[in-house]
C-alpha cells in the first residue's frame, strides 16, 4: 500500500507565500519523477511542476519565477514552495508521483489535494 499526503495549504493575501508538502509512505520500492498538479473550479486539472530523481525541474509558464519545486529523497517528500501568488494560483493542490512498490509493480500515485486560496 502507497499513500501520498499533501500538507501546507491554506489561505493567503495575493502577494503572499506557502508552502506545500508532499509525503510518500508504505511499501516503496523507489520514487522516480514528482509531480504537482492544481485544479481550480471549473477548469481541468494542470501539471504545475515536475521534479526527477536527480532535481531536474519543469514549470508551466505561468509560475515559472514564482514556484519552486524541491525534494528530500531521504523523507520520500515533495515540496512546492509558491511566491507572490495572485488569486489566480487559486485552486486544489495535489501532489503524484512515480512509485515502484516493493510488492512489484510501478504506477503514478496521488494524493487527496489541498486548497490553497489566494484573496485579500
Amino acid at each position: 500500500q502507497v499513500q501520498l499526503v499533501e500538507s501546507g495549504g491554506g489561505l493567503v493575501q495575493p502577494g503572499g507565500s506557502l508552502r506545500l508538502s508532499c509525503a510518500a509512505s508504505g511499501t516503496i520500492g523507489g520514487i522516480s519523477t514528482m509531480n504537482w498538479y492544481r485544479q481550480a473550479p471549473g477548469k481541468q486539472r494542470e501539471l504545475v511542476a515536475s521534479i526527477t530523481v536527480d532535481g531536474s525541474t519543469n514549470y508551466i509558464n505561468s509560475v515559472k519565477g514564482r514556484f519552486a519545486i524541491s525534494r528530500d529523497n531521504a523523507k520520500n517528500t515533495a515540496y512546492l514552495q509558491m511566491n507572490s501568488l495572485v488569486p489566480e494560483d487559486t485552486a486544489v493542490y495535489s501532489c503524484g508521483a512515480f512509485i515502484r512498490s516493493v510488492v512489484g509493480g510501478a504506477r503514478e500515485y496521488r494524493g487527496q489535494g489541498t486548497q490553497v486560496t489566494v484573496s485579500s
